[in-house]
């Protein structure tokens, strides 16, 4: 057994298991993401995962985050449910895409690419200006719009183990006009298909670890409501700046680990 394999079933990982679960819940419903920025690179960084099985588990964790997360938008009335099944429909076929190109690209190339899509994140970031009043309209340019998004977001959700809403609530904001509450409920609604379409796809590849997922996944349903709660308090450009702070450090965390992988052969 080697050491990573040993740490991932120690006391120690599964403390580390339910900290990443309750931090990933948290920035779930406060941001309207599934929570894999923050457990990608914690099972990477700190449990010792390749970039390949902590996208797998992170996706498969992402399911039971993002289903009470909705819930939670929901009964405040700020999910939009048309244009999530339109996003999702996207995103169960990007995902398949996604978890197919997943064994064939090296973990070096993974983690300059996850570092390149939170880059990417940050600086959407702050050019969305997020509005409480703004509402979308369901048309049949931003329908076919909202398809195209979700295809990508799928595409990203199987590679590097995210759920999407990092891409999707700032383009429904900035592209769509959405308000930043909708943006975040429908951003969830959307992963919860994606995630699993994604994870299916993963288990055939054997980059799952389910266990790992499971406590992840039900550790981060104990805060999503919390975050959610807290999204309807905090200035919507706040949370922009502070979600962006956040990403920087990840960011600089990854391209490190990555400038190291290029000397070991993966």
């Amino acid at each position: 057994m080697t050491d990573a394999e040993t740490l991932s079933r120690g006391p120690r990982a599964y403390t580390a298991f339910i900290g990443i679960g309750l931090i990933a819940g948290l920035l779930s419903g406060l941001f309207g993401v599934g929570g894999g920025t923050v457990i990608v690179p914690l099972l990477v960084l700190f449990l010792h995962f390749n970039q390949r099985l902590g996208a797998g588990t992170s996706l498969a964790a992402i399911v039971p985050t993002a289903t009470v997360g909705v819930i939670s938008y929901a009964i405040n009335g700020s999910v939009a449910w048309i244009p999530a099944l339109i996003l999702a429909a996207g995103a169960v076929v990007g995902a398949q895409i996604g978890t197919r190109l997943l064994p064939k690209i090296s973990q070096t190339v993974l983690r300059w690419f996850f570092v390149g899509f939170l880059l990417v994140v940050i600086v959407s970031l702050f050019l969305v200006v997020p509005s409480r009043d703004a509402e979308f309209e369901l048309q049949l340019l931003n329908g076919l719009g909202l398809l195209a998004v979700g295809v990508g977001t799928g595409i990203l959700a199987g590679l590097i183990g995210v759920g999407g809403g990092v891409i999707v609530v700032p383009v429904l904001m900035l592209a769509f006009g959405t308000s930043d509450l909708v943006a975040k409920g429908t951003s969830l609604l959307m992963m919860i298909p994606t995630a699993i379409s994604g994870t299916i796809g993963n288990l055939r590849n054997h980059n799952v670890d389910l266990l790992a997922a499971a406590i992840v996944g039900i550790s981060a349903c104990t805060t999503t409501a919390l975050g959610a709660w807290l999204a309807t308090l905090i200035d919507p450009l706040v949370g922009n700046m502070l979600f962006a702070a956040y990403l920087v450090v990840i960011a600089v965390q990854m391209a490190m680990k990555a400038i190291k992988g290029r000397k070991k052969k993966d």
